[in-house]
């Protein structure tokens, strides 16, 4: 069974894959209609227009550089390096340990630096500026973010030594639970809860993107809290006083505009507020 999914991935269609992508985002679309967190007043499609922009500007990236991926999986399996090659695991470990490997340093890690270098955080910040958090946020990174993002997934395939079948598996699983966390739904909080303890949860999410700080720098997660919860970045807020976008660029306007956007990385840098410990909101 697990050695039939990993050769499905191996070779999957660019058609499967975009399928992927754009049933998630329907998926989700559908059902934050029906179970909404907050309920937006807005338009709905003409806040997805600067997200759907840099969704089309992160694939184009990522086909372009897929070629690495491809080189850099081969080499990892040819030449046995990689953390997964330190012993002779079943093939389910291999995979289980590949995907963790992935997460940990090609989003957890990755989403860290972004928070801690200053210009990194600057060219992060595209995605922190929607002040209507949606399943279409999901894939709002700016150009120069979706290199930085894939410099780290390739440092994740050398640590891991996964081969390109983990590591497509692992993008998939990646496209969905990114979508399903930025979702506008409401899940009960106990399921949510309940989800966090392993899988990053909608709720955990949304923290992250609360407006001030400490909270946006908590919750680095991508699928698994675990890498907060044994690193300490986990915090948790309650969901009724999250308040989207960043304190130190409000303009609502500007961050909804795509050619402010794309500029955004190269504006004066603002130091954030710390929050209180009682957030007054």
């Amino acid at each position: 069974m697990v050695e039939t999914i990993i050769n499905y991935f191996d070779s999957i269609p660019p058609l499967h894959r975009a399928l992927i992508l754009v049933g998630g985002i329907t998926f989700f679309w559908m059902l934050e209609g029906s179970i909404p967190l907050f309920r937006f007043n807005y338009n709905k499609l003409k806040h997805a227009i600067p997200n759907f922009f840099f969704t089309i500007t992160t694939i184009v990236i990522n086909f372009s550089l897929a070629f690495l991926l491809l080189k850099s999986s081969d080499w990892v399996s040819n030449n046995k390096f990689g953390l997964t090659h330190l012993y002779d695991f079943p093939l389910w470990i291999k995979v289980i340990l590949g995907i963790l490997l992935l997460d940990l340093v090609g989003a957890y890690l990755a989403h860290y630096v972004e928070h801690n270098v200053k210009p990194l955080w600057m060219i992060h910040l595209v995605h922190h500026s929607d002040h209507k958090v949606d399943t279409t946020t999901a894939n709002r990174h700016h150009p120069l973010e979706s290199m930085i993002r894939f410099s780290f997934t390739l440092l994740g395939v050398f640590v891991s030594g996964a081969p390109i079948g983990v590591v497509m598996l692992y993008q998939s699983l990646s496209i969905i639970s990114t979508q399903f966390t930025h979702a506008n739904i409401m899940l009960s909080k106990k399921l949510d809860k309940f989800i966090s303890y392993i899988f990053v949860s909608p709720d955990m999410h949304k923290i992250h993107h609360h407006y001030r700080l400490p909270y946006t720098d908590k919750n680095y997660g991508n699928i698994f809290s675990i890498w907060d919860r044994i690193f300490g970045t986990f915090i948790y807020y309650e969901r009724e006083k999250i308040k989207y976008g960043v304190d130190v660029f409000p303009d609502e306007n500007k961050n909804d505009n795509i050619k402010d956007l794309l500029a955004q990385p190269f504006q004066k840098y603002q130091k954030p507020t710390l929050a209180k410990e009682k957030d007054g909101e």
